[in-house]
């Protein structure tokens, strides 16, 4: 996460939430791991694993940039956290239609900067 918020920092783009969720991807990481280890070992353990997988800590970031932004915050998210290997996340983007500054009442790009 340090990475992270260091890489959009020094992108100028230092605005963004995170929170703790709980999630799963497509594939059964743990299961994958203990099934790659091929010993015996691995084996008495994969009989305690249910092959459902569970649901694993992560970490959400939402960020709200606009669109000349957009694939600058695309770029620096996928260089600070792109490992290869599974888990390294999704990006989704979503068009917003209006922001509004509570604060000050300005709507629009510029309550996004």
């Amino acid at each position: 996460m340090g990475e992270t918020k260091q890489a959009l920092a020094d992108a100028g783009l230092p605005s963004f939430t995170a929170m703790p969720v709980l999630g799963r991807g497509q594939g059964h990481g743990d299961l994958e791991k203990i099934r790659e280890a091929e010993s015996a070992a691995a084996e008495h353990a994969l009989e305690f694993i249910p092959e459902v997988p569970r649901l694993k800590s992560k970490r959400m970031i939402t960020l709200v940039v606009t669109d000349e932004k957009k694939e600058l915050a695309v770029q620096t998210l996928l260089k600070a956290n792109q490992t290869g290997k599974s888990g390294d996340g999704k990006i989704i983007v979503v068009e917003t239609l209006d922001s509004f500054s509570v604060h000050t009442g300005e709507s629009g790009n510029i309550t996004l900067d």
